[in-house]
């Protein structure tokens, strides 16, 4: 283990698979206690049982980041579990269809707008409430590459990551003197059960993707797992309200 985030206790949401299983291993081998919030308990349980295993502390609660009060009652199990809470990885997230504007419908739109702004909209004001009664903490939103530029066919996903950038610039700015970081990353194309259904569903993306990218690859979620643990830490504590891309090169083009 390192000492990253030594003695922190951190809630990841969306914990069960993808980046934040990845996030939940990481932060646990920097010496995180990890809180895995996610909606698939069967999951849930094994990944905390995995992390106990190799030496961590982990425990588990079933959340849906859309409901308010499961929100609420993920934070206040961390809590009243360990007694505080440190820090967040908002992570939950839905990528949608990959559909032109004028034909996706607005179930898609509800869908993915309730899981990638709604959700952390719920997931911040109850953080955040439990680290001002604990003096301060730190928190990191899983945005996109497509919270920075467009993306075509998905409407609803770019508009819903674009929210998340501007929620984690107000809530950084509101609460930067109360002890209080407010950060987000920026992921390109990251291997996950997302992504994998894109691939999947669109022949030949992944490459299309890949060749516009100019380490002409995709992400293994373990790099953007680094970089949030990085961004919780205390070793960066003049940052805040940053949004920092994790997308070999993707957005600098």
């Amino acid at each position: 283990m390192s000492d990253l985030l030594n003695g922190r206790v951190v809630l990841v949401t969306g914990a069960s698979s993808g980046i934040g299983a990845a996030a939940a291993r990481v932060f646990s081998q920097e010496g995180a206690t990890v809180v895995l919030a996610a909606r698939r308990e069967d999951r849930l349980a094994a990944l905390a049982a995995e992390l106990r295993d190799k030496g961590g502390e982990a425990s588990h609660v079933v959340c849906d980041v859309t409901v308010a009060k499961d929100a609420a009652r993920a934070v206040d199990f961390a809590v009243n579990t360990y007694g505080r809470l440190d820090s967040a990885f908002n992570n939950a997230g839905l990528g949608g269809d990959r559909t032109p504007l004028h034909l996706m419908g607005d179930d898609v739109y509800d869908a993915v707008m309730d899981t990638n702004v709604r959700g952390v909209w719920n997931c911040l004001r109850h953080e955040i409430a439990a680290m001002l009664s604990n003096g301060g903490g730190s928190i990191v939103n899983n945005s996109s590459v497509g919270g920075l530029v467009a993306i075509p066919a998905a409407a609803p996903y770019i508009a819903a990551k674009h929210a998340v950038v501007g929620l984690t610039r107000a809530a950084a700015d509101e609460y930067a003197q109360q002890g209080i970081r407010v950060n987000a990353v920026a992921p390109g194309t990251t291997r996950s059960e997302i992504t994998a259904d894109w691939f999947g569903r669109n022949p030949g993306l992944e490459e299309m993707v890949n060749s516009m990218t100019p380490q002409g690859r995709t992400a293994e979620p373990e790099e953007v797992a680094h970089a949030a643990a990085w961004l919780l830490s205390d070793r960066c504590p003049f940052l805040t309200g940053t949004v920092l891309p994790v997308d070999g090169g993707f957005v600098n083009q």
